[in-house]
């Protein structure tokens, strides 16, 4: 008897905060689509898809169902790393990140992590 791979959400994201090792629980983050305007790129507008908050691995799965059908596309994620530093009284520099991303094969899947402390941050395409 086989059994079918379990689906996912087409994007997903993972936070570590580089200067504990370990993964940063509780940051809420949001998802948008850029959706073209009427001509020009200056009417195009952000169109929320999704939210969560981390879990305790610091990772974020449900961002969007696993029944969203993907579309090409330019998207962006925005974490609130503000209150997750402020939760343990540190101090930082940037209230919040945002990684804009283009989406060219909607049959992939999107893992966008985030690496974190309170002066800098790094992202790359996950797998």
């Amino acid at each position: 008897m086989s059994t079918a791979p379990k689906k996912r959400c087409p994007i997903t994201s993972h936070i570590l905060d580089t200067t504990l090792g370990k993964p940063a629980q509780g940051v809420a983050l949001h998802l948008e689509q850029k959706k073209a305007g009427q001509g020009d790129t200056a009417s195009s507008q952000w169109v929320v898809l999704g939210h969560g908050h981390t879990n305790a691995d610091g990772r974020v799965e449900t961002l969007l169902p696993t029944s969203h059908v993907l579309q090409s596309g330019v998207y962006r994620i925005t974490f609130d790393v503000a209150a997750y530093f402020r939760a343990s009284n540190t101090k930082a520099f940037y209230p919040e990140v945002t990684i804009v991303f283009e989406v060219e094969r909607p049959e992939e899947h999107y893992h966008v992590p985030l690496l974190i402390n309170p002066y800098a941050y790094s992202t790359y395409r996950g797998s």
